[in-house]
């Protein structure tokens, strides 16, 4: 009888183990990123009260051996970690992790491990968790490049970076100049170019239709700046019977370029290139009857810019969008994996650190060896399944009922024994 009492004293505290992490389970139901835990019971030494006999042939034949159990024990308690919901938040700087994964984080100088992927920016411009963890990843270079075989570090995204200005390389030119205009039809096109110092120069190319020749339909091209001083040419572009370029792309040369008056400032070394298109490209530069489409599309230069907003990609780069229009990488998020993800031990805040049993942290790049990809804007939810952890309570609660009732039943027997020798 006192071994039924100890074995049901052991199923109470099995069962109390299991309420408590039912209880943590719920209260966590709105956790970010959150895990839920797992309950795992195993039975304790059994007490041998007959032990196997061995089987003698024409004889007589073995018997099983005859053991009482001792209670149960706790066993474990485990992590799911299985994905939790998608929930868009429309901030910037919210991230969750599709698929395997942690985000590395400095807390206090200890390097630790999340799912909650809410952060913000602090005052130096850094990536931080509600705590104020540093969120570590890869910065880029003044030139947008980032070295992931480098050492981790914080994330900085600094509200006001710039960009430099870019020269103009090449300028695009596309449409249709109509074959039948009258010998000496001019037609102007205008565009905004920058030099080394990011200002912009405007120009002006004015097409001139001169006499056909053989099989070519000529037009001439020069280039003004906005004084009206020719900077290029003329120089020919013409086209076949069939409207197709045949003289090739233009170019306006360092020399030339740098005569313009009244800018500070230099263009590249090869100049810049007027480009035409390719014999394939939809907007290329055509020569048909008619039509009078002709345009200057781009150019590949561009002031200095501010950073004004960014955006996160799956693989957890950062890009700056700049107020000159250009995109830029600011830095990258790292990733961690572990061999045993379940050997992680709990530090609360939503932390994990490593144990001898989780492995080492493999941090690298998101969407490679194996670790999730990023979404921006976006919070994982817990993976509480409150469905599932209101089944656990009741059959928590029920277990531990039971027990109760083998401990009373147990005293309600040594009762009877007592009151045998009374009566």
């Amino acid at each position: 009888m006192l071994r039924s009492m100890f074995a049901a004293v052991s199923g109470l505290q099995a069962h109390q183990t299991f309420m408590d992490v039912v209880g943590n389970n719920i209260a966590n139901v709105n956790t970010t990123g959150f895990k839920a835990g797992t309950v795992e019971f195993e039975d304790l030494l059994s007490q041998t009260l007959n032990g196997a006999g061995l089987p003698t042939s024409a004889i007589s034949g073995g018997t099983n051996p005859a053991q009482v159990g001792l209670g149960v024990r706790l066993a474990g308690i485990g992590t799911n970690f299985s994905q939790g919901a998608a929930q868009e938040t429309g901030r910037s700087t919210d991230f969750a992790i599709q698929g395997d994964g942690f985000f590395v984080v400095q807390q206090g100088g200890v390097q630790a491990y999340t799912r909650n992927g809410s952060f913000s920016l602090d005052g130096l411009g850094q990536l931080v968790t509600g705590d104020g963890g540093l969120v570590q990843g890869w910065q880029a270079d003044p030139q947008g490049n980032v070295n992931t075989n480098a050492s981790t570090g914080p994330v900085k995204i600094p509200v006001g970076q710039t960009i430099s200005p870019v020269t103009t390389a090449n300028i695009k030119v596309g449409g249709n100049l109509p074959s039948d205009s009258a010998v000496g039809t001019k037609i102007d096109v205008s565009i905004d170019v920058n030099n080394s110092l990011g200002a912009s120069i405007p120009l002006r190319m004015e097409f001139t239709k001169v006499a056909d020749s053989a099989g070519s339909v000529n037009w001439t091209m020069t280039t003004y700046d906005s004084a009206n001083n020719a900077v290029a040419g003329p120089s020919n572009v013409q086209f076949d019977d069939n409207g197709n370029l045949t003289s090739g792309n233009l170019t306006l040369t360092q020399a030339q370029l740098n005569a313009i008056a009244g800018t500070s400032g230099t263009w590249a070394a090869a100049g810049a290139v007027v480009n035409f298109g390719t014999s394939s490209a939809a907007d290329r530069l055509t020569g048909a009857a008619s039509l009078n489409s002709v345009a200057a599309l781009s150019q590949d230069g561009s002031g200095i810019g501010s950073l004004v907003s960014f955006s996160v990609g799956e693989s957890g780069l950062i890009s700056g969008v700049f107020s000159n229009g250009r995109t830029q990488a600011l830095g990258q998020i790292a990733l961690a994996t572990f061999a045993n993800p379940a050997g992680l031990l709990k530090q609360g805040s939503s932390l994990f650190t490593t144990s001898a049993d989780s492995g080492v942290a493999e941090v690298g790049v998101a969407g490679v060896g194996g670790r999730g990809t990023l979404t921006g804007s976006t919070l994982e939810g817990s993976n509480v399944d409150l469905g599932q952890e209101f089944t656990n309570m009741i059959i928590a609660q029920r277990g531990f009922e039971a027990n109760a009732k083998v401990i009373t039943t147990s005293d309600q027997l040594l009762q009877d024994l007592v009151n045998l020798k009374q009566g």
